[in-house]
């Protein structure tokens, strides 16, 4: 009898305990599990920012983007295959700008000095194409 006592008085003390530890590892797991790794060398998620195009998904993100005289463009390759961007069009390149091959989170950007529009593509992937207009 005096065993049993002991046993009940011990478990209505460890039962709120044990609750209340599983209830915090499960939500341990859930803060720590949500956290992102942003040098992973593979991120292919994320938003470009103003003057950022991101090459993902076998296209440029945008494709299209204004701009005023002076900013520069950042193109960002966030695919894991390599691709270029080139100024003009499938098979006639302009001269203006070319990256040369990026690799995986390789970058390129270019100053634009004066107005006009102005079409890139990738020359290894001629369907990805964009264009940006410059006012």
């Amino acid at each position: 009898m005096y065993i049993t006592g002991i046993l009940k008085k011990t478990w209505t003390l460890l039962y709120p305990l044990s609750v209340i530890s599983i209830l915090l590892v499960i939500f341990m797991s859930l803060i720590l599990g949500c956290n992102k790794n942003s040098t992973s060398p593979n991120d292919t998620g994320g938003i470009p920012g103003t003057n950022e195009i991101f090459i993902q998904g076998m296209a440029f993100s945008p494709a299209t983007k204004t701009i005023s005289v002076g900013n520069t463009i950042k193109w960002t390759n966030k695919d894991n295959t390599t691709h270029t961007v080139t100024s003009g069009t499938p098979g006639s390149p302009s001269g203006l700008f070319d990256s040369g091959n990026l690799g995986n989170n390789g970058v390129f950007s270019f100053t634009f000095s004066q107005a006009g529009t102005f079409k890139y593509y990738c020359k290894i992937h001629s369907s990805m194409t964009g264009t940006i207009t410059v006012q």
